[in-house]
């Protein structure tokens, strides 16, 4: 017998936008693996983040900073999400931040972001 996973975006839209990190770290695989592209973070040296402990790390630090994050688009299909999340900090700064994941077994097992911010 075969079992399909599906994977839950309501659990990770729900997760981003209360800045709950641990839940977060749940809509992923063990040995996940994000790679992040932005200001500080060019396409020929992006910074890569694996692993459980790496991404708790990475999420828990977006988390604990002070901003409204909104997940304003999701799309799925098959084995791949691709997601647009929207953030402002209290003095008006945004990050716009547009990610593409595959997935496996009902979870996300890799990620490619692209995120621009104000300067």
């Amino acid at each position: 017998m075969t079992s399909t996973l599906t994977f839950d975006t309501a659990a990770l839209t729900r997760a981003i936008e209360s800045r709950d990190a641990a839940a977060q770290l749940a809509c992923y695989r063990p040995d996940a693996v994000v790679t992040v592209a932005d200001q500080l973070n060019p396409p020929s040296r992006p910074r890569v983040v694996s692993g459980t402990d790496e991404l708790r790390g990475y999420f828990q630090d977006v988390c604990d900073r002070e901003m409204v994050h909104e997940v304003r688009t999701t799309v799925a299909a098959g084995d791949r999400i691709a997601f647009e999340v929207a953030c402002t900090y209290p003095d008006g700064a945004r990050v716009q931040c547009l990610c593409v994941a595959g997935l496996a077994d009902g979870k996300i097992a890799w990620q490619r972001q692209v995120q621009v911010w104000d300067s």
